[in-house]
């Protein structure tokens, strides 16, 4: 399995935007996938948006049109580009990988969207 380690998370007003990576290590060779979720505070942890080895793209629909998942050259990077952001985008932000082993998960990041 692979090792993923989260960054960019922070404070930031409603309407701005932060930028989220994960970088992954280890057993990168077959990675399907990869995605980010999030849980806050008294919720069920929920997709934001994911990424497949092809390229292909999804969005949950409460982020659709205002984040962009993507990854970087290397392909064992991947980004989340967070914009016009909500106070109800506050959560702890978790990267995933899906690999034939099973999925891995990073330890969170925490964005915190208010005034």
């Amino acid at each position: 399995q692979v090792q993923l380690v989260e960054s960019g998370g922070g404070l930031v007003q409603p309407g701005g935007s932060l930028r989220l990576s994960c970088a992954a290590s280890g057993s990168i060779f077959k990675i399907y996938a990869m995605a980010w979720y999030r849980r806050a505070p008294g919720k069920q942890r929920e997709l934001v948006a994911g990424i497949t080895s092809g390229g292909s793209t999804n969005y949950g629909d409460s982020v659709r049109d205002r984040f962009t998942i993507s990854r970087g050259n290397a392909k064992n990077t991947v980004y989340l580009q967070m914009n016009s952001l909500k106070p109800e985008d506050t959560a702890v932000y978790y990267c995933n990988a899906d690999q034939p082993t099973g999925q891995s998960w990073g330890q969170g990041t925490q964005v915190t969207v208010s005034s």
